[in-house]
């Protein structure tokens, strides 16, 4: 953050004339949390969520609970062509951590294109126990500003915002940690056989998308793309007990390991032993 010269302080951005003051809403704990910290502190603050069409039930429901608690709403910016369109731009090619094309098409495009050329602060719900700046815009009418870390706001701290608020967290957490798309790639084994529990209707249809059903005449046939990395998610169906299992005897060690917790954490605890790759910048806050 201190390298990036757009980046500004909570007092800088309030003492700003004429500036637009914006919050993106992922439908994770830490922008919600930013959201209701900031309530009463940013006049005229403007909250927004990039909406894919393609999100969680729960996400959903947790933004309406959400602008309750605001007392405000929450703008959906949609990008004007699908996902399913831009899949057909890349010839059946699903996005991966090496060509984040829905990053870019379903959420950055939307966003500036919303902000506009006019002075923006980006309030961003980076804590303060990360190591990580989240997306920053290139263009330089828009400047981020990260009010937890320079409040000395972690990860309890979020906690107790949404607990004090009534607004708890997404019940998604239940069986994954990061909010975004119900296909995204960056799940972990265990995060998807959840998906195949609550959700089987989402997984299916994330089973076609590696089929490259409605693509054929597009797609790249000679290339097999997975949303998990290593195997299909057929195969990871197949073998979603054996995941079940170790996933679970997992979350009994950690709890064991350390007592007290609250399972969120020790939910995050295990899947990041599992996969310590960077989530989205900007659909994870």
């Amino acid at each position: 953050m201190a390298n990036n010269p757009t980046s500004a302080t909570v007092s800088d951005a309030l003492a700003a004339p004429n500036a637009r003051h914006v919050l993106g809403i992922s439908g994770g704990k830490d922008s919600a949390a930013l959201a209701i910290y900031l309530r009463d502190r940013v006049p005229g603050l403007e909250y927004f969520f990039c909406d894919t069409g393609a999100e969680l039930p729960e996400t959903y429901e947790y933004l309406q609970r959400l602008e309750t608690v605001l007392g405000s709403r929450i703008a959906r910016l949609n990008a004007d062509r699908g996902f399913d369109h831009w899949l057909w731009v890349y010839q059946g090619a699903l996005p991966s951590p090496q060509m984040r094309w829905c990053t870019k098409a379903l959420k950055i495009q939307p966003l500036e294109a919303w902000i506009g050329d006019q002075e923006t602060y980006s309030y961003i719900g980076i804590r303060a126990d990360e190591h990580r700046s989240g997306y920053i815009s290139t263009k330089p009418n828009i400047h981020p500003v990260f009010p937890f870390k320079e409040d000395g706001v972690t990860k309890e701290g979020v906690l107790q915002i949404l607990d004090d608020a009534g607004v708890g967290l997404p019940s998604y957490y239940e069986w994954r940690t990061r909010s975004g798309c119900y296909f995204c790639f960056f799940q972990r084994k265990a995060e998807w056989v959840g998906l195949a529990e609550r959700h089987p209707d989402l997984y299916e249809r994330a089973m076609e998308y590696e089929d490259k059903q409605g693509y054929e005449a597009t797609a790249m046939q000679e290339r097999q793309y997975t949303w998990s990395q290593g195997e299909s998610l057929r195969e990871l169906r197949d073998r979603g007990d054996e995941v079940r299992a170790k996933h679970e005897a997992a979350l009994q060690r950690e709890a064991s390991r350390r007592r007290n917790l609250p399972l969120v954490e020790v939910l995050g605890d295990v899947l990041a032993d599992e996969d310590d790759g960077d989530a989205c910048t900007v659909c994870h806050v």
